[in-house]
């Protein structure tokens, strides 16, 4: 059996969720299993996971669960692992998902692999899946024999497909560990997708001279209905928030479109970036490093290029 754990934010399915799912489903297929999906806390509709390829769904509605604790999400997981005989536990590759992933392995004495991005072959009892190494510059294959495994799933790395219908849900009860964190305050970004998992992010560096100049780029995103995004030094000089910083030491993102205008491209950012399906460059440069990652790059003044990209976007539209 393939469990999914499906993330949700105030009682709302996040994106990946829908892709781990719709993974989960796939790798029961080749497993020739089912797919169960498990939610945590009070969540709306979670029946509907069931249109994203679950066969079942189960939740723990336990209040205390709202909050995420990786130990305590960690023991209520292998709880229900256990009792479904799970062979495959699919999680997300987010900050969430991170901070469970190695607890459940080893409260399982399971094999993991985090990050992977393609689906799993079978051969006996092991499971081979693969995944980006070396900045993207490179694919490594695992080969998990563990009776139990875990894996992460990347953002955008499977497209959730509609694969049947709602589902009815089993509010399963299981002990439910005190938390030893207590939470005072959460800040949270309302209003936008989140850059993990962003379809197209529009991103600019210290090429924009100034911060007042950045409405040319909000322009841009919203009319591609995209995310925002920046280099390190744009963050580092609070020209733009720090959630919005991508690369090595910032968010690492694979949208199917980045557009990078006035980045230069220092290895450093590429390595957060260069899983991108398709890049565009925007530099004045023409010797700037970021071309030879480019799918697409345009050499000019982005001052120029892009108030004029953005007309020929609307244009289209209309």
């Amino acid at each position: 059996m393939v469990l999914v754990f499906a993330e949700s934010h105030r009682g709302q399915f996040k994106k990946a969720s829908l892709e781990a799912v719709t993974y989960g489903r796939k790798s029961a297929d080749i497993m020739g299993s089912e797919c169960i999906a498990l939610t945590l806390g009070p969540v709306n509709d979670a029946g509907t996971l069931g249109t994203f390829g679950a066969h079942k769904v189960i939740n723990i509605a336990d209040a205390s669960l709202g909050q995420l604790d990786g130990q305590v999400y960690a023991s209520v997981i292998a709880d229900v692992a256990r009792q479904h005989g799970a062979k495959l536990i699919v999680l997300s590759h987010t900050s969430a998902g991170k901070s469970v992933a190695g607890r459940l392995a080893v409260k399982l004495d399971a094999g993991i692999a985090s990050g992977i991005n393609s689906l799993p072959a079978v051969n006996g009892g092991a499971v081979s899946v693969s995944k980006s190494v070396f900045s993207g510059k490179a694919i490594a294959s695992y080969e998990l024999s563990g009776t139990v495994n875990v894996v992460t799933l990347m953002g955008n790395a499977v497209k959730p497909e509609t694969m049947g219908s709602p589902v009815s849900v089993d509010n399963q009860s299981v002990t439910v560990p005190a938390s030893r964190i207590r939470v005072k305050s959460a800040r949270t970004q309302e209003g936008i997708v989140p850059l993990p998992e962003a379809e197209i992010v529009v991103s600019a560096g210290r090429g924009m001279k100034d911060p007042s100049n950045w409405g040319i780029v909000e322009e841009l995103a919203g009319e591609l209905g995209a995310t925002t995004a920046c280099s390190r030094p744009v963050a580092d000089s609070h020209w733009r928030p720090h959630h919005e910083h991508v690369g090595q030491t910032g968010i690492a993102i694979r949208p199917n479109l980045y557009i990078a205008i006035g980045i230069s491209g220092a290895i450093q950012h590429l390595a957060g970036v260069n899983n991108s399906k398709t890049i565009v460059v925007i530099n004045k440069d023409p010797e700037a490093p970021f071309f030879k990652a480019a799918d697409y790059g345009v050499v000019g003044d982005l001052f120029e290029v892009v108030p004029r990209l953005t007309e020929a976007i609307r244009k289209f539209k209309s």
